[in-house]
């Protein structure tokens, strides 16, 4: 079986990067922008960084900010109407992943009319277009969002997050400027770092891993073991290392997949409202101790990637309880919850578990749960 690599046909990287979106629309022809970006981000001015080179390079766009934290098949819907009377013919999605991931479904849509019920775009999606170009500009270091084929809705009605993978999708231009990053708060710089974190871990680890998913992966966890408190403290090396990290953790699980602790934290998300970083941190470390028998020598590679000295000399469980142990202190050290106490309710177990075992991020997972297992591993964490 062949192994696929799907990446942005063009990234820019680097302080200042955001100016080679306007030579970037002029270049291909765009005419007019549709800019997908969430209140907040539009009420603070990050959004303005973006739309004041528009202003000044004389490049139409409309704004579209009906965006929720976490996105709803209502954003996309109405997206997708605000679109179409636009007169757009390219997005720019400034902002975390929900803004990104509205982006993503809305341009699919547009371009494939027949999934605008939005419920029929979950999993690997049959497209037959490519989506609206988009030009993808990330706000937070951690979703990777600009370099994924991956999006999440949340569908209200049912209570439940639905993930949408499609090779159509993946934004034609990235554009990470760690300026962009700048004004995140504490809480939110350590919340999508431990995101990236995630992302990298269960990409290393996913069934679906190979030789250069695993290169991405293992520098991923190297730089954000290095960067992300210095991040979290706002530091210039800090946040420039996280832009970079969180991408290049995007490169390798865009294309292998991920595991529960995508699963679980989606099926808080929706019912919820967990912020999906936030979920993430506090799984983390729970499931990667359930995983640890079906992972091989993997561990030993991470728990050094994390800084842990003296990996080659150690017995398995010793790497092994290393790497929980390392990501279970950097979680503490950038300010996260240690549990779910205040989060989950007893009697939403059951609910839960079903939810984050049907998700499209469960068959990656190098073991195979049972939903009792999910509910154990939740009520291990209240």
């Amino acid at each position: 079986m062949a192994n696929r690599i799907v990446l942005n046909e063009t990234s820019y990287h680097g302080a200042g990067a955001i100016a080679a979106i306007v030579d970037e629309a002029k270049r291909r022809g765009f005419q007019k922008a549709f800019v997908c970006s969430d209140p907040e981000l539009v009420k603070f001015g990050v959004t303005g960084k973006v739309t004041g080179l528009l202003d000044g390079a004389g490049l139409r766009y409309e704004l579209y900010s009906n965006i929720k934290p976490n996105p709803t098949i209502e954003n996309v819907q109405t997206g997708v109407a605000a679109f179409q009377a636009s007169g757009a013919d390219y997005l720019i999605a400034v902002g975390g992943g929900s803004s990104m991931d509205t982006a993503k479904a809305i341009g699919i849509i547009v371009n494939n009319p027949e999934f605008s019920d939005v419920r029929s775009l979950e999993g690997v999606a049959p497209t037959k277009n490519p989506s609206v170009p988009i030009i993808a500009v990330p706000t937070t270091a951690g979703t990777a969002a600009e370099v994924t084929i991956n999006y999440v809705i949340t569908d209200v009605e049912k209570r439940r997050k639905f993930v949408c993978v499609d090779t159509h999708d993946i934004p034609v231009i990235a554009v990470v400027d760690p300026e962009m990053m700048a004004s995140m708060p504490k809480g939110l710089t350590a919340a999508t770092g431990m995101d990236a974190l995630t992302h990298a871990i269960e990409g290393y680890i996913t069934k679906a891993a190979w030789e250069m998913t695993d290169m991405f992966h293992l520098t991923a966890i190297e730089m954000i073991s290095r960067h992300l408190r210095g991040a979290v403290a706002n530091t210039a090396e800090g946040r420039e290392g996280m832009a970079l990290a969180q991408y290049v953790a995007g490169m390798g699980f865009s294309n292998v997949g991920l595991g529960i602790v995508h699963s679980m934290a989606h099926a808080l998300g929706a019912v919820y409202d967990t912020p999906h970083g936030v979920a993430n941190a506090i799984l983390l470390p729970a499931v990667m101790a359930y995983n640890a028998d079906a992972t091989g020598e993997k561990y030993r590679a991470i728990a050094k990637a994390m800084g842990v000295a003296g990996t080659e000399s150690m017995a398995q469980q010793e790497y092994r309880d290393a790497a929980v142990d390392a990501v279970r202190q950097l979680s503490r050290d950038v300010g996260i919850p240690a549990d779910l106490k205040a989060i989950v309710k007893e009697e939403d177990l059951p609910f839960l578990a079903e939810s984050a075992l049907r998700d499209a991020c469960t068959p990656g997972n190098p073991k195979e749960p049972t939903l009792e297992e999910i509910i154990a591993l939740y009520r291990s964490l209240m």
